[in-house]
């Protein structure tokens, strides 16, 4: 598959040839899926934790007498029906993490880039740089190759002043090319990767790696 090099200008300036093995895989909507489940799950904290009925400092003394009173008898004021009572079946602290094979998950990953090459959503650029972390100076750049749309853009973990003049920008997010995720790939409008970034990725993603 071939697509156009833009430059900064938003100027096709070359072509270049991406490796079928990553970019022309076939494309698994459920193996997407669950590698996306994977890592939301793994990102959770798991540290809720409410009280039981056991846990709440109340009197252990009977609330009213047990008979007599018209109502139903109860014997502590710490009964999960009570305002200030123990919570029940209430969370716990647990590990939400899920485990899925590397091979299914490199797989999930060439799945994402080529549905993202495929519907025209990958943007390859020869460089990505600017002088100085110029948040404005990056808006411009961002708006002139892909619009109004959000955007992903991918960088090597050298180009920092990239990453720091994305930041600040609501629709934009940038992340270095050995940190791909699919959450991240499948949340913006358009992906936008410079040629060494593109290098990087073939690198680690590549069927003979």
């Amino acid at each position: 598959m071939q697509l156009p090099v833009m430059d900064n200008a938003g100027r096709e300036v070359s072509q270049v040839e991406l490796p079928g093995d990553i970019f022309e895989a076939k494309i698994n909507v459920g193996l997407m899926h669950q590698a996306f489940v994977r890592q939301m799950a793994n990102a959770r904290q798991g540290s809720h934790n409410t009280r039981s009925r056991s846990e709440i400092r109340a009197t252990g003394a009977k609330w009213y007498r047990q008979k007599g009173s018209g109502r139903a008898r109860h014997g502590a004021q710490s009964a999960p029906i009570f305002v200030g009572g123990g919570l029940a079946h209430g969370p716990k602290p647990r590990d939400y993490s899920k485990k899925m094979p590397k091979k299914m998950r490199r797989g999930a990953i060439r799945s994402t880039l080529s549905a993202l090459a495929r519907d025209e959503q990958l943007v390859i650029v020869d460089k990505l740089d600017v002088d100085s972390p110029k948040t404005k100076q990056m808006r411009n750049l961002i708006e002139t190759l892909v619009g109004e749309q959000s955007a992903l853009l991918v960088v090597t973990p050298e180009q920092k002043v990239v990453r720091k003049s994305v930041s600040n920008l609501p629709n934009a997010h940038s992340i270095a090319a050995n940190y791909l995720n699919i959450r991240d790939l499948l949340k913006y409008d358009k992906v936008i990767m410079s040629l060494d970034a593109l290098d990087v990725v073939i690198s680690i993603w590549g069927m003979g790696v």
